[in-house]
């Protein structure tokens, strides 16, 4: 319901903005009423890649590498995730349970592709944190790697930054990778999550 609302009162901005717009770009033909609806309309539903989320959909187990030191093996653990799709096919939804760093760790992360900014946009909340993380990029040509990056502030100033790779190799595996930096410092592998869909 607020996701409609905002859509709704977007738009009606937007068509009560154009008439002011256009005087201000008067070498532009204004968009009518009727069109910028249907660019609205258009914008609106899902696509290619939100029919890539929803293979996706379903129950998996995960295998998860963590980095905390360059040239140190890793840890590893298990887990499991249940992904859906959420709002007639527009975004990914991913409930996470496992652990991490030895300690029980849950996660939700939502995934989606901005028709508009035609960028893959992430959001991820978990249990060791109360913030949000959020993180956005591009895919490779045949959509099946996608390349994400974000920041956040670290305790005792600074900020560190992010990199993900998000490979989905066939409709039973899937890698994450994510690598980070530390004040600017040399970018490290961090974590390695590999999913496999359950039988």
């Amino acid at each position: 319901m607020r996701f409609l609302s905002i859509t709704a009162t977007a738009l009606c901005v937007a068509l009560m903005a154009s008439p002011a717009l256009a005087k201000d770009k008067k070498h532009e033909k204004p968009m009518d009423e009727q069109a910028m609806m249907e660019l609205w309309k258009q914008l609106g539903t899902p696509g290619e890649p939100h029919k890539q989320f929803a293979a996706l959909a379903g129950s998996w187990t995960t295998t998860t590498k963590e980095w905390m030191e360059p040239g140190k093996p890793p840890m590893e653990s298990t887990g499991t995730a249940e992904m859906k799709m959420l709002l007639d096919g527009r975004f990914l939804y991913q409930e996470f349970n496992g652990q991490m760093m030895g300690q029980p760790f849950n996660g939700i992360g939502i995934d989606g592709y901005d028709n508009m900014r035609k960028r893959y946009v992430t959001a991820w909340m978990d249990s060791m944190g109360t913030g949000i993380f959020l993180m956005e990029g591009t895919a490779s040509a045949d959509g099946r790697t996608i390349t994400l990056r974000g920041s956040h502030p670290e305790p005792g100033g600074g900020k560190m930054t992010h990199r993900a790779i998000w490979k989905l190799i066939d409709n039973n595996t899937q890698q994450f990778d994510m690598y980070g930096s530390h004040h600017g410092q040399k970018e490290m592998k961090m974590m390695e999550i590999t999913y496999t869909r359950k039988p």
